[in-house]
């Protein structure tokens, strides 16, 4: 499916380990001519990790899609009725935010846009990024893929012997599974181990 003039969110939550995997993919959409809007929580927009500065961070995002990053409810708001998305991108999406999602809770613009989305009969894209995706949040995980509209970007245990209950997802695939999910279809298969 041709991407070009599709408004694209991306929703980026507080993975500073996996948050460099999905820039190049932002790319790749826009390259395809994609419109995309990032969304980004308070985490990405605040907290400075090892890698970056949050003031880096953000200006990065900016010079990639050439737009305003969204960091707050009222900025996400336009995205549900007045301004929909074609799709809405949550990558990479953490424990909490799966967790959250899960259960209906939508306190950060990322999660908001999520279910307005949802709302608007769009498909919400997941790129997991947990330590805790074969754990407690192994049910929010089942309950998400068995919900009318989300999709996930094929993942897999991204360090099985150290860290057993950690799952991410392959980025590289964002394009495909948004293509895929705006057919109304899930781009198989779901699990894909990854190679060590």
């Amino acid at each position: 499916m041709d991407l070009n003039n599709k408004r694209i969110g991306i929703g980026i939550t507080g993975s500073h380990t996996t948050f460099h995997l999905i820039l190049p993919e932002i790319e790749r959409l826009i390259k395809a001519g994609a419109d995309v809007y990032v969304f980004v929580s308070h985490t990405i927009a605040t907290v400075d990790s090892p890698i970056e500065t949050a003031k880096q961070r953000m200006e990065k995002l900016r010079r990639i899609t050439n737009n305003d990053i969204i960091t707050t409810i009222i900025e996400a708001e336009p995205f549900g009725p007045k301004h929909p998305l074609d799709a809405m991108v949550i990558a990479p999406m953490t424990g909490t935010s799966l967790s959250k999602f899960a259960n209906g809770v939508s306190d950060s613009p990322v999660l908001f846009a999520a279910k307005s989305t949802l709302r608007n009969d769009s498909p919400v894209v997941l790129g997991i990024s947990t330590n805790d995706a074969l754990g407690l949040n192994g049910y929010n995980l089942m309950k998400l893929m068995n919900t009318k509209s989300i999709y996930l970007i094929p993942l897999g245990q991204d360090d099985p012997y150290s860290k057993p209950r950690s799952m991410v997802s392959h980025m590289h695939l964002l394009q495909e599974t948004i293509q895929e999910a705006l057919k109304n279809k899930q781009i198989q298969p779901v699990f894909i181990p990854y190679d060590k």
